[in-house]
């Protein structure tokens, strides 16, 4: 058998699943991002909620749930196309234990978790700190969103790839802008990678 290459972004985006005590309410996707308090889980803010962010509906409406932990499939320290799964809980002491957006609080669909569970766990990270070609991108450039449509993966929990195009005017519409993707449940957290 040759050699099997695996592009990075399909193991940096990890599987997550968001639970009520032990129930699993729905999927979504996160990835890693080295802080200074340590790595820290990105993801959307209406995973760790369970509410649409604009709306707060509940978006578990056959449950009525809203997770009060998260399972996250790291990889495993030392063995690549192996996974671990570890079991966060999102509050403390009935606090949310994420941090929000520090000048959008809840208006941005964003969380940072820091992670407690680190032990046997490789962490493979996006670098914030490295210059991107944000600046260079434009409407009509192509972009992929890598994560686990409807909680489904490529093998293991290597993520599943899906290609859109920037649809507006990225320069203008800080701090945010619009891509066109063919997107799913469970997607929700997924990098975008240009």
């Amino acid at each position: 058998m040759g050699i099997i290459t695996v592009l990075e972004p399909s193991f940096k985006s990890l599987f997550l699943g968001l639970r009520a005590n032990g129930t699993e309410l729905a999927t979504g996707t996160g990835f890693l991002v080295q802080s200074p308090i340590g790595p820290v889980l990105i993801t959307n803010r209406h995973n760790v909620t369970g509410r649409h962010n604009e709306t707060g509906e509940l978006l578990s409406k056959e449950t009525g749930g809203v997770p009060s932990e998260i399972a996250i499939w790291h990889n495993c320290k030392g063995r690549l196309g192996s996974w671990i799964k570890l079991i966060e809980p999102l509050f403390e002491n009935e606090k949310p234990r994420w941090f929000e957006h520090p000048k959008l609080g809840a208006h941005a669909d964003v969380i940072a978790l820091p992670l407690t569970l680190t032990q046997d766990v490789d962490f493979h990270t996006y670098d914030l700190n490295k210059k991107t070609a944000l600046q260079q991108l434009m409407p009509s450039d192509m972009v992929s969103v890598v994560g686990f449509p409807y909680g489904l993966s490529a093998g293991g929990r290597l993520a599943i790839w899906v290609t859109g195009f920037i649809a507006s005017e990225p320069e203008l519409d800080y701090p945010h802008f619009l891509i066109d993707c063919r997107t799913r449940k469970g997607q929700s957290g997924s990098p975008v990678i240009a």
